[in-house]
């Protein structure tokens, strides 16, 4: 292959737009007999894909399997209880408090009506009041 053309294919893999035909193509140049001598520092990177392309492990791999601290999940079952109690305690105070605010309202309204009715009389004794001392003053 022409030494232009894989300029520009090199300058195509550093931008990541190569395709993969065109990086088997510089793989086969920089893994071949000759480089030219401006290009040798990309040799180390095909070959090193190459060498790694064949590589296998044949260690076995064991995955420990933890079990459960009891411990742990005891704490997180407190915890929760816990978080479920506060949640009901403070409902319970909630709603306490909501019955009694009511229980004050129903109060403070029947004073009112007590009130308003005393305050009415009132009213009309002094309209009477009032319908008298006209009277004595025509007289």
């Amino acid at each position: 292959m022409e030494l232009a053309s894989i300029e520009k294919l090199v300058e195509k893999y550093k931008n990541a737009d190569t395709t993969l035909e065109e990086e088997m193509i510089l793989s086969n140049y920089f893994t071949g007999e000759f480089v030219a001598p401006h290009l040798q520092e990309y040799v180390s990177i095909f070959t090193y894909f190459a060498v790694i392309k064949n590589e296998t492990l044949k260690k076995n791999i064991q995955l420990e399997h933890k079990k459960p601290n009891k411990k742990y999940i005891k704490s997180m079952y407190v915890a929760a209880s816990l978080i479920v109690l506060l949640s009901i305690v403070c409902i319970a105070k909630y709603e306490y408090d909501r019955f009694q605010a009511e229980k004050q309202f129903a109060q403070i309204t029947e004073g009112l009506k007590l009130l308003s009715s005393h305050l009415k009389k009132g009213e009309e004794a002094l309209a009477n009041l009032y319908v008298y001392e006209k009277n004595q003053s025509t007289r």
